[in-house]
């Protein structure tokens, strides 16, 4: 860690930086921020060798959340690349991330679906249930 300022950027690393801006896309920077975070999330998972110590659970759901909100915006783009693997990453961080959040968790009281709200609980023909139109992570046992 550096105690002082940091140094000015020299006028090559600026016009370096420049020229990088003007290549880069927003889709390959979104692409480069969903492999991140599945690779941090791995981590506070601990499941990088030697990561065991860095576990964070909250930290991982928040990278969870982030991938999932992100994906859809890297599908959309045209030419979009083959995301299969990050998918499959992102599947197992969500059963790693549930098998460690539901221990020692107490089951949820159960539920009658015809006392809860309208549209909670319910499953339209055809429509997405509850989990997949919030967006969450389901969690079992939450």
């Amino acid at each position: 860690m550096s105690t002082g300022p940091e140094p000015e950027p020299t006028e090559e690393e600026l016009r370096a930086f420049e020229e990088e801006m003007r290549r880069v896309t927003v889709d390959q920077v979104l692409l480069q921020a969903i492999v991140s975070l599945v690779n941090l999330a791995g981590r506070r998972m601990g499941l990088a060798p030697g990561a065991e110590a860095e576990r964070d659970l909250g930290q991982v759901r928040t990278a969870i959340d982030a991938v999932r909100a992100l994906m859809p915006l890297v599908e959309a783009t045209e030419g979009a690349p083959d995301l299969a693997p990050i998918r499959n990453a992102l599947s197992q961080l969500q059963m790693a991330y549930a098998a460690e959040a539901g221990q020692g968790a107490p089951p949820p009281p159960p539920r009658d679906p015809a006392a809860a709200p309208a549209g909670e609980g319910k499953e339209e023909a055809g429509g997405t249930g509850p989990a997949q139109s919030s967006g969450r992570l389901w969690i079992p046992g939450q």
